[in-house]
């Protein structure tokens, strides 16, 4: 690993004042060579996002083509079910939208999967109108109307999350929300 040299850069005047453009340079040489991030946020004593914020802004593009990609569950949902009709295999759903593994894709589609099996539930049978005589079984069926009421809210709050990232516009109440006065 390469030594960091002992330059003295003119210091800000203040915590708003901008950075040296040498220094800048430097720190991103010192990132290309892999000098480890911590190491150069105690050397140089910048603030934790500063190093990211460079590499953003002033980056070679093949950093920013390496840096990883996060992906919404929208697009997520898009490349499971492109997989799952059919329409596309896993290879070319990676290459459709420069996802760089097919394990990822896979782990999408097993988390999808997971999420199906908690929602999917059969279908309860119908209770009897006939009042029971015994108090276990009027428990029983109570218990089987609570886990029916508790899938339909699971249900109910998912569609809200999807409704809620597709439309961006928020649906649930936020707490301690003042009421209009009429």
């Amino acid at each position: 690993m390469e030594i960091l040299k002992e330059v003295n850069w003119t210091s800000r005047s203040k915590k708003t004042a901008h950075y040296d453009k040498r220094l800048i340079k430097e720190v991103l040489e010192h990132v290309y060579a892999g000098v480890p991030r911590k190491e150069l946020t105690l050397r140089y004593e910048l603030g934790h996002g500063t190093i990211e914020r460079w590499l953003r802004e002033h980056g070679s593009g093949d950093y920013l083509e390496n840096k990883r990609k996060s992906y919404s569950k929208n697009e997520k949902r898009s490349v499971v079910a492109a997989v799952e009709t059919g329409r596309m295999t896993v290879r070319e759903a990676q290459i459709s939208w420069g996802i760089k593994s097919a394990k990822t894709i896979r782990d999408w589609i097993a988390a999808f999967e997971r999420e199906k099996s908690e929602l999917c539930v059969p279908a309860p049978e119908v209770m009897n109108s006939k009042k029971t005589e015994k108090p276990s079984e009027d428990i029983e069926a109570l218990r089987k109307e609570l886990e029916l009421a508790q899938l339909k809210i699971k249900a109910l709050n998912v569609m809200i999350d999807i409704a809620e990232d597709q439309l961006k516009i928020n649906i649930r109440k936020k707490s301690g929300a003042r009421q209009s006065r009429k």
